[in-house]
C-alpha cells in the first residue's frame, strides 16, 4: 500500500532525526544541539537569537533553553547588542569549532548511508520538490500574517 506524500515525508524526517540522535548520542548531544549549531555556523557568526529561531523554526523561549544549555557547556557565547538592549547575538566558541567537526563526520556518515541507491538527478529532484515544499509551506505562513 502507498503512503501518502505527506506520511511519508513526516515519517522521513523522524527517522532521520531518530537515527541522528542515536548516532550522536555517545558524543553526548542530540540532533537538536547539533542542528542548533550547524544553522548558527551557516547563519554567520553574530547571528541575533530571533535570526537563529527562524532560521531553525523554533519560538524564541524553545531557543533560549537551548542557548543556556550551550553557553553552560561552552559552545555558544550570547552578547548584547549596543543598540538594542533587548537583543543579542549568539557566537560559536573554539570549542564548538572543535566539536562540530565531529558532529558534521557522524552526520555525514549517517547521510550517506540513508542515501545509498540514491542517484545524483534523484537527489536534485528531491531536493527540488522540498525545496518547494517549504517555499510554499511559508508563503501560507506569509499569507495568514496579513
Amino acid at each position: 500500500m502507498e503512503q501518502p506524500t505527506d506520511f511519508l515525508l513526516s515519517r522521513a524526517t523522524r527517522s532521520w532525526r531518530r537515527l541522528l540522535d542515536l548516532e550522536l548520542r555517545p558524543q553526548g548531544v542530540t540532533y537538536a544541539t547539533w542542528v542548533t549549531l550547524a544553522y548558527l555556523r551557516r547563519g554567520g557568526d553574530g547571528l541575533l537569537q530571533k535570526d537563529l529561531a527562524q532560521l531553525l523554526a523554533i519560538e524564541a523561549p524553545t531557543l533560549v533553553r537551548m542557548l543556556d544549555r550551550l553557553e553552560r557547556e561552552g559552545l555558544v557565547d550570547r552578547r548584547p547588542v549596543e543598540s538594542d538592549r533587548r537583543a543579542k547575538t549568539v557566537h560559536l566558541t573554539p570549542e564548538a569549532h572543535k566539536v562540530l567537526g565531529t558532529f558534521d563526520a557522524i552526520a555525514g556518515r549517517m547521510r550517506e548511508h540513508l542515501l545509498a541507491g540514491i542517484s545524483n538527478e534523484e537527489l536534485a529532484t528531491t531536493h527540488q520538490v522540498l525545496t518547494r515544499i517549504v517555499a510554499n509551506a511559508e508563503q501560507h505562513f506569509g499569507s495568514e500574517k496579513s
